[in-house]
Order: C-alpha cells, then structure tokens, then sequence
C-alpha cells in the first residue's frame, strides 16, 4: 500500500487533473455519450428521410453514380454512403466546380433517384464535437483520454474503500456530499467501462500522431514527393470500369468485407481509384479497405486487419470498442453512464474553486508546505471533505487523511 506521502501527492494529482480537464472532459464524454445514436439523431433530425421506403436489395451503385452525374453535372462525387441496419438510403458527399465546400445529398436506397441535399446534419456536428472539439486536431481528445487514465487509476488507489462506495448514497446530506457519493458510486460500478473508453479514446487519438512521426522520422518528404507526383500523373481523361463490378472484385479480394463507404479518387482520369471500406463479417474490425484501379480494376492496395499482425488488429478494434456500435441500442443505451465524470466536475468546479478553497485563513495551517506544497494543502483541504463524505468542520479536518507530524495530537487538525 502506498504510504501517506504518496496518497497526498496523488491526491493533489487527482484534484488538479479534474480542475484542468474537467470542463473539456465534461463536454467530451457528453457528446460522445449522444453521438453513439448519430444515425438515429440524424433520422430524427430529418424526418423526410426516415419516411422513405427501405428496399431488401438497394439500387446498384453504377445506378446511384450516374444519377448524382445526372442531377449534379461538373460536380465532383467524393463518397457514396451505402444503406445499413438504421439508415434506409444512400448518401453521396458531392464537392461543385470551384467549392470549398462538400454537400450531403441523400438518395432512394430502392431506386437511387436523387431526394436532394439533407437539411441537418446534427449527427455529424456532434460527432465533430466529440472527435475534434470543433477547433483542433484529435490528439488533443487523445491527450484528454490519457488525462481520464491518470484520473482513473490515482482515484481508484485514493479511495481504497471500494466496495464500500458500491453501496454509499446518502441522499438525506447535502447536495456536495450527495455529488461526492454519486460521483465515486458511479464510478466505482462504471470502473472498467471507463477504462475501456479512456484507453480506446487516447488509443484513437494519439496513435495517428505517432504513425505520422515515426513515418516522417523513417521515409522523411519522400512519401509526399510521391504522392504528389501520383496526383500530377494521369490527368488524362479515361473510360471507367462499372463501380458494380470494382465493388464485385474488392469482395473477391477480401472474402467478409461488409461495405459500408464507397470513396472516388480523381475519378474520371487515368489513374482514378476506387476504396472501398467497412467491416469484417463475424469481426469487430472496422478499418478493412479494398483499393482499386478504377480503369484496369488492379488491386493497388489492401488492408485486412485479419493478416496484418497484432497492432493493426488491436488498432481496427478501437473504434467499434470506443463506440459500441456492434451492440446496437442495447449496448448504446449503457454509454450515457458518464454521470461519473459529469457530477465529478462539477464537484471540482463547485468546490475547488469555492470559497473555501480560495480563503486566506487556509494559508494558516501546520502541515509543512515540503509534504504537500503551498497550493496543495489548500487543495487537500477541499477535497478531504470531499472525497470522504465527511463534509467540513470549520477549518478542521479530521486526523487520518494526512501524515502524523510532531506537534499535531489534537483530535482535529487545524489548517
């Protein structure tokens, strides 16, 4: 068991942590918590969609091609989104002539006709929310999971009486004390669905950031170079081959693969491409990617999670794990138990910068700023009333959250 000196540093690690990320977390985990009904969101959000019939064998993607061709001339088709167990229909991503832009176009799943752009998109906003926080990139939410990882595990050796807290709920105390046990409660029950969260979220986020230094640090601006030279070569108009019939052949290529997104590369041209991407029947992977040749349909690239050894596997589990997904509403319905983290900062912010926190009668206390630090043994203070459930008594803590020191053998110790 860790000594005393080391549950005060812990704890002070804990209470900063919460300060710091706490606002960010809480808007995270929210958002994530709602984005796992993302299709049904967006469903709701356009009614018109969810009205329109679903078809047992949905139109051909030739069909649904040369429609956004037909409706949307000079456009330029990025992705088509193909019709699963929530969404009955097709959804294109199409960038006009000169646009910065993409539209959303939402099509017949029975016969591909074009029903037209789709009004709200608040699925994906949320999404957005959640991912990139609407402003950086997503390392940032990957640096805000390894902060709930630090959360997680100096709570869980702070509070060492676990099983007692399972069952703790006062709700006849005040509505701190009340926060205090709802917030260890949930997050006790919770324990390993919170880890599972914190690590696939920081998994997510951070593992992109290191791939792109480790291939920089490796390969250097040569990989750019060349994809830049592949961008400038074969700009020369060329006959496609049916998408139908690519679609058949990255099936052939990799036997399982359950399309879910269809992505144009420069179609049109002589070195235009075709992806196709989804999951694994019988798998929980998510990244399995077909790419072809969309003029001689040759096999340019393929990405089986299956066969390419561990890390790639464990990577393309991350998001169905981070998600739950493959649960449909059952298991979605469990992900808004983040009342843990939610009521956890708000316990920070209601106590750790209330006034008690930030009275100057705390700087007089007897415990040695060399134990805990100036700012710590404020801090302490605040969160020993808290974490404990034994609220405050004026500025009197009770013995047996610090270390003994000489001089300190009164019943209660004064700060």
């Amino acid at each position: 068991m860790p000594g005393p000196r080391t549950l005060s540093r812990l704890l002070v690690l804990h209470s900063w942590a919460g300060i710091v990320t706490g606002l960010l977390l809480f808007i995270v985990c929210f958002s994530g918590a709602v984005v796992v009904f993302k299709h049904e969101i967006d469903l709701w959000a356009n009614p018109s969609l969810a009205r329109l019939p679903r078809s047992e064998r949905p139109a051909a993607l030739a069909t649904v091609l040369a429609q956004l061709q037909t409706h949307y001339p000079g456009a330029t088709v990025e992705s088509i989104a193909l019709p699963d167990a929530v969404n009955p229909n097709y959804f294109a991503w199409v960038r006009g002539p000169g646009a910065n832009a993409r539209t959303k176009l939402a099509l017949r799943s029975d016969t591909g006709a074009v029903v037209g752009p789709v009004d709200s998109q608040l699925g994906q906003y949320l999404r957005m929310l959640h991912v990139f926080l609407f402003f950086g990139p997503r390392w940032i939410v990957g640096f805000l999971g390894v902060s709930m990882l630090v959360l997680i595990g100096t709570g869980v050796v702070i509070h060492r009486k676990i099983l007692a807290e399972l069952f703790t709920l006062r709700w006849d105390r005040s509505p701190r004390v009340l926060l205090s046990d709802l917030h260890k409660c949930t997050g006790v029950w919770g324990l390993g669905f919170h880890i599972l969260i914190a690590a696939t979220g920081a998994w997510m986020g951070l593992a992109p950031l290191f791939e792109q230094g480790y291939e920089y640090l490796t390969t250097g601006a040569t990989t750019t170079t060349t994809a830049a030279a592949a961008t400038q070569h074969g700009t020369a108009p060329a006959a496609m081959q049916s998408l139908d019939a690519l679609h058949a052949a990255a099936q052939q290529a990799m036997p399982g693969l359950q399309t879910q997104h269809v992505s144009l590369r420069r179609w049109g041209s002589s070195s235009a491409e075709a992806g196709f991407s989804g999951k694994l029947g019988g798998h929980l992977a998510s990244t399995a990617r077909v790419d072809l040749d969309a003029v001689t349909g040759r096999l340019n690239k393929l990405h089986d999670p299956r066969t390419r050894g561990f890390w790639s596997l464990l990577n393309s589990l991350m998001e169905p794990l981070h998600f739950g997904d493959y649960g449909g509403l059952t298991l979605g319905s469990a992900f808004p138990s983040f009342p843990a983290v939610c009521t956890g900062s708000l316990v920070v912010w209601k106590t750790g910068m209330s006034r008690q926190f930030l009275s100057p009668q705390m700087v007089k206390r007897k415990i040695p700023a060399s134990i805990i630090g100036h700012h710590g043994a404020r801090l302490a203070r605040c969160f020993d009333g808290i974490c404990t459930g034994r609220g405050f008594h004026g500025d009197v803590v009770h013995r047996g959250s610090f270390p003994r020191h000489r001089g300190n053998t009164e019943p209660g110790w004064k700060l």
